[in-house]
């Protein structure tokens, strides 16, 4: 089975197709050395923090299998016809030989996953006594009165095992044999069956000092230790958001770009708890936050399109605080953290979007007294009827990737980006009362 992974990796490499479907951010790093693992058929731990995507990046990993493979009909495990190796099924290959009963399996049903708990037993694993088959009348000597564990009913396929150092000690001893020696122990009795399995796991580093760890000499069996990590850039972040977000309203690139650049700054700050991490499902929640958002201010006031706006935004810290690990000492200033670095982020992608841009024109006019209001019960219509038809605001909505004909929605969320730059700046006033924001001289 390892050289049919193998061999169809080859195959996608060779023919330049893409063997990791929806995995953003890696192909530079963890995809090569994930690559070499394979080809060397060697079992795998991917080893990083939360939210990196490592179970994602494990369940690609049934496109790797044919797509169908014929088992034994019947078989407790999923055993090849021509090479059967239980006691059982070797005894009906010779008894009924060219009419062995034969069935195909998708592949999808040759990848088992399992998630490491403290209470999972070696027989969950490995196997144990059935007593509804010595209650038949079966001998406990018998080796046919044994239940497979998950391990062995994955034969010929991938068994996942998430957060592995989460797995008792004494547990762990029970995975040794099979990684190696390719038997299974049950109750005394030893099974010499040459299970034909990819073992792979994932685990936390923290976890080999804090909740556990994974012993010496199972680590030592599997081949290779692959290294994850957060997305390296912005843009890799904000495709991964755009990928993974389930986006119930509009949400423009500067608005994923401000909370790309946002969990970037939380994973660098000194008063998020680093060692829990930041997991990109953060960002990928406060695009959904932000989208909620703007759903909800559409269905208050009778817009027919929900496009996110900046202000939007000011519902992330109050919702999502709670995803995060704060250092002690921090505690009662979360929101002022979490709105400080979103400002920050805001700043960043603003100067980098509207960077060249004179936007005097836009400070001046409010500053004439058009105040400018924003809100969750405030339109994009209203956004747009306070601001006279200034060019600025033309050349601040394409670089925001709104046309002159595009939605009111898009080119207030445009228009109300700049205001916010230009309050960040110290150009602009904003006074906040319960939902509403007013930009001011």
């Amino acid at each position: 089975m390892k050289s049919e992974i193998s061999q169809n990796l080859l195959t996608s490499l060779r023919s330049g197709e893409a063997p990791w479907p929806g995995i953003v951010g890696f192909d530079e790093t963890v995809l090569p050395r994930l690559e070499r693992a394979l080809l060397a058929e060697h079992d795998i731990v991917l080893l990083g923090e939360r939210g990196q995507g490592k179970t994602r990046l494990l369940r690609t990993l049934i496109g790797l299998l044919d797509e169908w493979t014929p088992v034994i009909a019947g078989a407790e495990l999923g055993e090849h016809p021509l090479l059967p190796i239980t006691p059982e099924s070797i005894r009906r290959a010779e008894e009924l030989g060219d009419d062995l009963p034969v069935e195909w399996r998708h592949r999808d049903e040759r990848y088992s996953e399992k998630l490491a708990t403290p209470d999972t037993s070696v027989g969950d694993l490995i196997g144990d006594v059935d007593p509804v088959k010595v209650a038949e009348g079966r001998s406990l000597a018998d080796p046919e009165t044994i239940h497979f564990g998950l391990v062995p009913r994955a034969h010929r396929g991938i068994v996942a095992v998430n957060e592995l150092p989460d797995l008792a000690e004494r547990i762990q001893v029970a995975l040794l044999n099979v990684m190696e020696e390719r038997d299974i122990q049950v109750r005394g009795y030893t099974l010499r069956l040459p299970l034909d399995v990819l073992l792979v796991a994932t685990a936390n580093p923290e976890d080999y000092t804090n909740r556990g760890r994974i012993i010496t000499p199972l680590k030592d069996r599997f081949g290779a230790e692959v290294r994850t990590h957060y997305p390296l850039d912005v843009a890799a972040e904000v495709n991964l958001v755009r990928q993974e977000a389930h986006l119930v309203a509009e949400v423009g690139d500067a608005l994923l770009e401000v909370l790309a650049r946002f969990v970037r700054e939380l994973r660098e700050a000194p008063v998020i708890d680093q060692r829990s991490g930041v997991s990109a499902r953060f960002a990928v929640a406060a695009a959904e936050t932000i989208a909620a958002a703007a759903l909800r201010r559409a269905a208050l006031i009778g817009e027919e399109r929900a496009v996110a706006r900046p202000i939007d935004l000011e519902a992330v810290p109050d919702v999502l605080r709670g995803k995060l690990e704060f250092e002690s000492g921090e505690e009662g200033r979360e929101n002022e953290h979490l709105t400080y670095f979103l400002r920050r982020a805001v700043a960043e992608t603003a100067r980098g979007k509207l960077a060249g841009l004179d936007l005097g024109p836009l400070t001046d006019a409010v500053a004439d007294g058009n105040l400018v209001a924003t809100g969750d019960r405030v339109a994009a219509s209203e956004v747009l009827h306070a601001l006279p038809e200034l060019p600025v605001l033309h050349e601040v909505a394409a670089r925001l990737g709104a046309g002159p004909d595009d939605s009111a929605g898009r080119i207030a969320a445009a228009a109300e980006f700049a205001l916010e730059s230009l309050y960040l700046r110290r150009k602009l006033a904003k006074d906040t009362e319960g939902g509403t924001a007013v930009y001011g001289p």
